[in-house]
């Protein structure tokens, strides 16, 4: 099963789901996909299996996931401060994998009914929903 992770601007988001999941002991493949180097290289440090960075790393692993994570914003063109192109947002939102996206105050939206929790919270939730797919 491939598990693709994506996030921008300094990977944090990424990194510690990364971190989570590979405590917890998934051993899948994690495929690490930055908007930006510099989030690209804190998740491959998290311990991801393969990192990629760009436009076109996000619209060709998102085709290619059976598992796809990261945050809110990634199904909303121009979010993330800007760095997710609607193209992007088109491929995360088009694609068959399972997708475990984490809310974000950066993205823009908000979620009714969906309790205010600290960012740990919603990323420990979103590792044990995935580990829970595998």
């Amino acid at each position: 099963m491939r598990i693709v992770v994506i996030d921008g601007q300094g990977g944090g988001f990424g990194r510690a789901l990364i971190e989570k999941l590979r405590a917890a002991g998934c051993r899948q493949e994690i495929i690490a996909v930055g908007t930006n180097a510099m989030a690209t290289s804190a998740m491959l440090k998290a311990g991801a299996t393969a990192g990629a960075t760009g436009e076109n790393a996000v619209i060709v692993n998102a085709g290619r996931a059976d598992v796809l994570a990261g945050p809110l914003g990634l199904v909303m063109a121009n979010s993330l401060l800007g760095e997710c192109s609607p193209a992007m947002a088109l491929a995360v939102a088009n694609s068959t994998a399972q997708k475990v996206l984490i809310p974000a105050g950066k993205c823009g939206a908000a979620i009714a009914g969906l309790p205010e929790l600290p960012l740990a919270d919603y990323i420990a939730d979103a590792a044990k929903k995935i580990l829970a797919l595998l």
